[in-house]
């Protein structure tokens, strides 16, 4: 099967992910529960194995206290590197 161009610039909006919700030392329990989803659906997230939408990033970040435009800018600076 072939990879999505844009698998690389995701790849490193999920590292982001789960290095900001470690460093406010979360677990996934517990930003589970802070943004209303089950716990299997972060790890989810954070394992490559489930995308995540614009909105559901945005609600995601203010839930945990995460700057979304930090996250933007990853993921935009990612896909230049890649162009």
């Amino acid at each position: 099967m072939r990879h999505s161009p844009y698998t690389q610039d995701y790849n490193a909006l999920r590292v982001w992910l789960k290095a900001q919700r470690e460093a406010k030392g979360l677990t996934l329990r517990q930003a589970g529960e802070r943004v209303g989803r089950h716990h299997s659906v972060i790890g989810k997230l954070e394992q490559n194995r489930r995308r995540i939408d614009v909105a559901e990033f945005v609600d995601y970040c203010l839930g945990l206290g995460f700057d979304p435009h930090e996250g933007l800018e990853i993921l935009i600076r990612a896909h230049q590197r890649r162009r």
